[in-house]
């Protein structure tokens, strides 16, 4: 009977460790799980800056995106968004319910419970005065991730419900953090002062550092959820296309018509960038870190046009004048006798330097139904939620 006790007693010990040990599991594990996000909060560039720049800027010398036609396919009206319409932070925000998210910057009688937006057009992922050191010259903006993230964290205890640590923590982890798309406005300023593609890329090392190093800072704010970008296709973007037009057939995509070798400088810094994620996932198997493929998810349309519904050969800006893409550096859309194409959902490029709505919302759909985050978003708890095409 003591040996039957015995047992008994050392059956439950076992149970009761698996149980334990269970549960450590399911604690531990970095997968995915579905979450219903309170808040937007957005850090990087002009491809989520949804009015910062606006406000930032002198009125006696308003940037392009605060006239017509910037804004006209949505809002019939500028916003500081540079696009026709809405990018992809907006379709993230319809996409959760939430309110499209308000700049920071300019914003008053403007609760930022559900959504704060700290992205500026021609903001760096490496700090203004470190890049002029490097002879890297800009006049657009100061304020780069790390200002942004500074300016975040001095903010933050008028976000949560009360000043304390633990709320704030709780805020952050109820809410999606997007990181960008950030870092390629550090290369694009040593590319149009003819830097050589060796003097650019010793700066993803750095710039990749930078975006990590601002995660790690969010993630001991409390952070639990980041949407990483990785980089466009900067070779099938007007701007480069005329920057770097030449008569070398090898150059350049016999498919698309894009400069290989500046996509390839993309791709670069995008396995520079997974690698660092993964580092970071290793690290903090809590958080989850997801990897936005900005580039495969736009360049489909350049390979497919039409099974998209974009017009063929769509290398073109809608928005602009002169030469083989419609864009003239000088002469950009915005400026006065600058005209638009009738239909700017068959365009792929909005202004030679960023994309039309209908991208940012195919872009959008690839993002948040698969296949183009990793790892894919859980939206199981939301029903049959989907981005409309």
């Amino acid at each position: 009977m003591r040996i039957l006790h015995m047992a008994s007693s050392l059956k439950k010990l076992i149970s009761s460790f698996l149980l334990i040990f269970s549960s450590t599991i399911t604690v531990d594990s970095s997968e995915p799980s579905c979450l219903r996000y309170k808040s937007i909060i957005s850090f990087g560039d002009s491809g989520a800056d949804t009015g910062n720049y606006l406000h930032l800027s002198d009125v006696n010398h308003p940037p392009q995106a605060a006239f017509p036609p910037y804004g006209e396919t949505f809002f019939h009206s500028p916003t500081g968004r540079n696009s026709d319409g809405r990018l992809i932070i907006d379709f993230i925000a319809e996409f959760l319910g939430l309110p499209y998210v308000p700049p920071y910057f300019g914003s008053k009688n403007v609760s930022f419970k559900q959504g704060i937006n700290f992205a500026v057009y021609g903001a760096t992922a490496l700090d203004r005065a470190f890049l002029k050191e490097k002879g890297i010259e800009s006049d657009f903006t100061n304020v780069s991730l790390s200002v942004q993230l500074n300016i975040f964290k001095n903010i933050l205890p008028s976000l949560c419900a009360s000043s304390s640590s633990h709320d704030c923590k709780e805020m952050l982890g109820d809410s999606l953090i997007l990181m960008g798309d950030i870092g390629a406005n550090d290369y694009t300023y040593l590319f149009f002062q003819g830097k050589s593609i060796n003097e650019v890329e010793e700066l993803v090392p750095l710039v990749i550092k930078a975006i990590s190093s601002a995660i790690v800072d969010l993630i001991d704010l409390g952070g639990k959820t980041f949407m990483v970008p990785g980089s466009f296709p900067y070779g099938c973007f007007p701007a480069y296309l005329t920057l770097f037009q030449t008569s070398k057939e090898e150059e350049y995509d016999p498919f698309t018509g894009c400069l290989s070798w500046l996509n390839e400088f993309g791709k670069n810094h995008d396995e520079q960038l997974k690698t660092e994620l993964k580092r970071l996932r290793k690290l903090y198997p809590h958080v989850n870190i997801i990897y936005a493929d900005y580039y495969n998810a736009m360049y489909r349309f350049l390979q497919e046009p039409a099974k998209y519904g974009f017009k063929e050969r769509p290398l073109g800006a809608c928005c602009g004048v002169g030469g083989q893409y419609n864009f003239t550096i000088g002469k950009e859309c915005g400026h006065q006798g600058v005209g638009y194409c009738e239909n700017p959902s068959e365009y792929v490029n909005w202004d030679g330097y960023h994309l039309t709505e209908a991208t940012h919302q195919k872009m959008a759909h690839g993002l948040l139904n698969c296949p183009y985050a990793s790892p894919s978003f859980d939206w199981s708890c939301l029903g049959s939620a989907s981005v409309d095409t």
